[in-house]
């Protein structure tokens, strides 16, 4: 190689320029690789001085801890945004590691790269908001040209999913070791062919062989039912559409294709016996997604068989009950009916005759000539015997009507103290005659029940009767009514009579038992108790009795309450004592368009906290809107499901009509469904409130409404011209 006197050849200074260039690349390349771990998002930068001061916290690391740059630089180290135990506990394992004590904070986190050791470790931030996480630190020292330390850099990656990795990791495994040893369900795994490689204590208990017995030996096809094997594959190859083989194959065709399988199969156990159990098999695939065995999974399925064994025999017993019962229900309702048809003619047949007997022995007692006093007492005794059996005649009908289920009742409203003033005018006689001496107490008026008003009336005149009948001479009768709840009402009948033993309570009740026995008095049919019980719990009562021999019994009957008319009877009491404010000018009127009386009632004693609204009713829509034309009320309440025109109706006629279109109209409606609101409030209703009513919120909306109407009124008002 020739070179000039002066210096080196021009290929020498080719190759010098060559390696400068490679050397800028170098560098560009280093400072764009900095550039982009400073700048990089997904892993944290914290480069410190050699104090460990923070002096860079990059984008990643804001983004990991929280914190802005602003907040740490110049501030804190890295041990203060550390977990202090593993900082502590770092500490100690280091100074044992590396036999020299080694101070709890930033030092234990920097100490083997201060000493030229690559130091990666597991450690946990804090966050700014506290919360933690999991990251991997890897430290590096940074040394200037003469090597001496000038800080640390530490770059972190969070550790998050490896850590949950890991966790589902050891449940996968914890999961794993508890179906390969459980004992509570067989598993048995097998290679690509079928031979049997794992066969566990579930297995081992329910199928009587040892692992030692079926490893590498035989396929789980070999421990099965093979009628059920053979009967399985043939079902598959007509759903699937393709021959199967019985044998292993048919056992896992499905699991093989990707398909869930899960089936019932009876294994055959060493000793011969069988077990049925309910089989689920999985295939057993490598990395590539080739199958290298199959995993079939079975529980013992022998109690579910005896309980669907025993369930089928249980229900052909009822089948077969269902027909000792159907066959027998129609004899009985045969029979009863024919009885109830019995009875019912028989009371038609005697009443015609009975008819004319008391007919005639009235016109006899009454007529032209005049009876003789004779007479006059055996006319009396033939009437008196006539009543009486007209009496037990009517008892035979009503068990008749009452069993064949054909009684009407008529639940309404009923005044408790009406009719115990009625029951003491009808009875007061009877015990007149038998010197006894008969008590009602006063009854509140404002208690009602929901009951039958001569049904009611019929059982408290039997048990009436019977309490004088079978009374001492000159005994009492005390009658007493209570309020037991907000929803019943107990009406009680006390006698001093000669009492019943415990055994005898029993019969009371029961047809054809008759109370007088004890006593010789033996009048009656022994139905009227029977009669008076079946009213009573067809009325949605209850009936009972309690008796002590020598000193008197209590019969009782229990009705349901009906609180609308109470609160209506209420009202009408304070109303009377209230005084009606007359000829007041203040006073707005109230229309309120109700078909049901209860409502009205209560709407009334609602509004009678406001003394300055009066009320009007109309019970239908079209008398609603000619009191609403007439007497052109403040604010209207509108009841929905009204007689004729319903309620929405009503409101687009007053709507339509100029003399009642700016009257606000308020929905009041037991159609509490959000459609029927909606429907309601589109209609144009100023308010759509539900029953049943709530008062505050009725009072605020009745507010409102009238609010609307004296804003409405004042607007209307027009300035005379000057």
């Amino acid at each position: 190689m020739s070179k000039t006197a002066n210096g080196p050849t021009l290929a020498g200074k080719a190759t010098g320029l060559a390696a400068e260039v490679r050397r800028q690349k170098a560098l560009l390349k280093t400072g764009a690789l900095q550039n982009a771990i400073l700048n990089s998002a997904n892993f944290s930068s914290i480069a410190t001085d050699e104090k460990g001061v923070i002096q860079i916290f990059n984008v990643g690391a804001e983004r990991m801890l929280g914190y802005a740059a602003a907040d740490v630089l110049n501030k804190i180290t890295p041990a203060d945004i550390s977990d202090p135990q593993e900082v502590v506990a770092r500490a100690k394992a280091l100074s044992i590691e590396l036999g020299t004590p080694i101070t709890p904070g930033f030092e234990a986190l920097v100490f083997k790269a201060s000493r030229g050791i690559e130091d990666i470790y597991e450690l946990t931030y804090i966050r700014k908001d506290g919360s933690r996480f999991p990251a991997v630190v890897s430290v590096t020292a940074l040394r200037d040209a003469h090597n001496a330390i000038i800080g640390y850099l530490l770059i972190g990656t969070d550790n998050t999913a490896r850590k949950q990795a890991e966790a589902a990791l050891l449940k996968a495994g914890a999961l794993q070791s508890a179906i390969f040893n459980s004992a509570n369900f067989s598993s048995i795994a097998t290679d690509a062919k079928g031979v049997i490689q794992i066969f566990n204590v579930g297995a081992e208990r329910m199928l009587g062989y040892t692992a030692a017995d079926v490893m590498n030996k035989i396929t789980p096809a070999d421990i099965s039912d093979p009628q059920e094997v053979v009967a399985r594959a043939e079902a598959l190859s007509v759903e699937l559409g393709t021959p199967i083989t019985p044998g292993f194959e048919a056992l896992v065709f499905k699991a093989s294709r990707g398909i869930e399988d899960i089936y019932e199969l009876t294994y055959v156990r060493k000793d011969g016996s069988r077990v049925p159990a309910v089989v689920s098999v999985t295939a057993l695939r490598d990395a590539q997604n080739a199958i290298i065995g199959y995993l079939l999974i079975g529980t013992d399925n022998t109690a579910r068989k005896q309980v669907e064994a025993e369930r089928a025999q249980l229900y052909k017993a009822l089948q077969d009950k269902n027909a000792e019962l159907e066959s027998a229900k129609a004899v009985a309702e045969k029979a009863n009916l024919a009885k109830s048809n019995f009875l019912s003619s028989m009371s038609h047949e005697l009443r015609t005759p009975l008819n004319a007997i008391l007919g005639f022995a009235q016109l006899l007692e009454t007529g032209a000539p005049a009876p003789t006093a004779t007479q006059i007492i055996r006319l009396h005794q033939i009437i008196k015997a006539g009543w009486y059996l007209l009496d037990l005649i009517n008892e035979i009908l009503d068990l008749a009507v009452i069993e064949s289920g054909k009684l009407s009742l008529s639940l309404e409203p009923l005044s408790l103290s009406d009719v115990l003033l009625e029951c003491e005018a009808m009875i007061g006689p009877q015990a007149q005659q038998r010197g006894i001496n008969i008590s009602f107490d006063q009854v509140d008026p404002t208690w009602f029940a929901h009951a039958d008003h001569t049904r009611v009336k019929q059982a408290l005149i039997n048990l009436l009767s019977n309490a004088i009948k079978y009374n001492r001479d000159h005994g009492m009768v005390a009658v007493t009514c209570t309020a037991l709840s907000p929803e019943r009402v107990r009406i009680r009948i006390r006698d001093s009579g000669a009492g019943l033993p415990p055994e005898k309570l029993t019969q009371l009740f029961q047809p054809f038992n008759r109370l007088g026995q004890e006593t010789g008095v033996e009048e009656g049919t022994g139905i009227g108790l029977v009669v008076t019980k079946q009213l009573v719990e067809l009325m949605g009562g209850t009936i009972g009795v309690e008796s002590t021999v020598g000193v008197g019994s209590e019969f009782w009957i229990e009705l349901v309450r009906d609180v609308m008319p109470q609160l209506a009877a209420e009202h009408a009491m304070a109303a009377e004592l209230a005084p009606l404010a007359q000829g007041n000018a203040a006073l707005r009127t109230l229309l309120y368009v109700e078909d049901n009386p209860a409502n009205l009632m209560l709407v009334e004693q609602i509004i009678e906290g406001h003394p300055q609204v009066r009320m009007l009713s109309a019970r239908d829509a079209t008398l609603g809107i000619a009191l609403a034309r007439a007497h052109q009320p403040e604010v209207i309440l509108m009841d929905i499901n009204l007689p004729g025109l319903s309620g929405i109706q009503a409101l687009k006629i007053l709507r339509e009509d100029p003399a009642t279109a700016h009257i606000p109209v308020l929905a009041i409606s037991a159609n509490a469904m959000p459609r029927d609101i909606q429907k309601g409030l589109e209609a144009g209703f100023f308010r759509y409130l539900t029953k049943p009513i709530k008062v505050s919120e009725f009072m605020n909306a009745l507010d409102g409404a009238l609010e609307r109407a004296d804003t409405e009124a004042d607007d209307a008002i027009i300035p005379e011209p000057l």
